[in-house]
């Protein structure tokens, strides 16, 4: 038998000797280890470090709130995630081999929580500015096409069922972001793709304006969304179900 050969069956009879005196030992002082319950709130605690531990948004101006949102908007933007159609590098690899009963689940998980509302941040834009996107919010600009925001997301702003979101509880530099995004076609819905009309129709002050007056409404104490139905919608849009 060579010396190499020699040397291998050595050190193969020494980890075996090592494994049987150390593997009882060590059987005998395991641990049992203390295992979460495994329930859907459980699991999505993951979701809590970007978007608050019952999904109410933090003071990270880009992850949104989640809570409160009709399960169909948010079944419908996991599903874009995961398709590619809404980017966003995190979520778009978290979520890319997610079946839809899982989003399903995740989507009606937080659309039911209720969490106490979050006060909306200051904001340091001029009176005018302000009140050119209460105007647009509460009454559109129909010289230029653009709709009143109300008229789909509802008198409080609180979306409406399945698929229309809440506005309110969203930082300025969010709902701008999304915004440009819907503008420059980085962010799609359904065909006919309502936002990505009413965003192409507005100015750059414009968005400005509408996300500063939204970002300072504070949470209405029910951020329920109306029931489905209630809004005569001034638009057709491809994610909300006629």
């Amino acid at each position: 038998m060579s010396c190499r050969r020699l040397a291998r069956l050595y050190e193969a009879v020494l980890l075996a000797a090592l494994v049987l005196a150390v593997g009882p030992k060590a059987g005998s002082y395991a641990q049992p280890t203390e295992q979460a319950p495994d329930t859907i709130a459980q699991r999505l605690l993951a979701c809590a470090a970007c978007h608050g531990p019952q999904g109410q948004g933090t003071d990270n101006d880009y992850f949104p709130r989640l809570a409160g949102k009709p399960a169909g908007y948010l079944m419908n933007q996991l599903v874009a995630f995961r398709d590619g159609r809404r980017r966003y590098p995190p979520m778009n690899y978290l979520l890319e081999y997610i079946p839809d009963a899982y989003l399903r689940q995740m989507a009606q998980y937080f659309s039911a929580l209720r969490p106490p509302p979050v006060a909306p941040p200051v904001t340091d834009v001029s009176t005018a500015l302000l009140a050119r996107g209460h105007a647009i919010v509460a009454d559109g600009d129909p010289a230029h096409g653009v709709p009143a925001c109300s008229r789909c997301h509802g008198p409080a702003l609180t979306g409406m069922e399945p698929a229309i979101p809440g506005l309110v509880g969203l930082h300025a530099h969010y709902i701008s972001a999304q915004l440009g995004a819907w503008r420059y076609g980085t962010r799609t819905a359904a065909t006919p793709d309502c936002m990505q009309i009413v965003a192409a129709s507005l100015t750059e002050q414009d968005v400005t304006a509408v996300a500063a007056f939204l970002a300072s409404l504070p949470i209405p104490a029910d951020p329920s969304p109306v029931p489905h139905g209630t809004l005569n919608m001034p638009l057709a849009c491809g994610s909300e179900p006629p």
